[in-house]
């Protein structure tokens, strides 16, 4: 009976985290984005429309999206993936909880932040 309540409790806790996450998401859209380094940082400056796609070598989710999004990188300069252990900075200037994460910037503001798996006519159809 307690393994019951257990597994009950990790389910519950598993829950309100996605909760909690999805909602720290939505809170950040609208937000001027921080000073970032680099090239994407220097777009963001500039005002220009810029996909930030956050991922790690290590997640499973990552190796089916990022080769994906490497070949959307190639067709769109404004396409940038960032790998979270080499510029940890970056991620943490915008709140990534986990990967794979979206950032979409335009004008300076984060217009959406998702985090999970996400098809690639959803990702296409940010960038138009």
């Amino acid at each position: 009976m307690i393994f019951v309540y257990i597994i009950l409790g990790f389910v519950a806790a598993f829950f309100l985290l996605q909760f909690f996450m999805g909602l720290k998401m939505k809170m950040k859209k609208g937000k001027n984005v921080p000073d970032l380094i680099g090239a994407h940082g220097r777009m963001v400056k500039n005002g220009s429309k810029v996909l930030m796609y956050f991922y790690s070598s290590n997640c499973r989710a990552c190796k089916t999206l990022t080769p994906v999004l490497r070949g959307l990188s190639k067709k769109h300069k404004n396409v940038f993936s960032i790998n979270i252990t080499k510029d940890m900075d970056t991620a943490r200037k915008l709140g990534i909880l986990g990967t794979p994460s979206i950032v979409l910037v335009e004008g300076g503001i984060i217009k959406e932040f998702m985090a999970g798996a996400i098809g690639e006519s959803q990702i296409v159809s940010m960038l138009d």
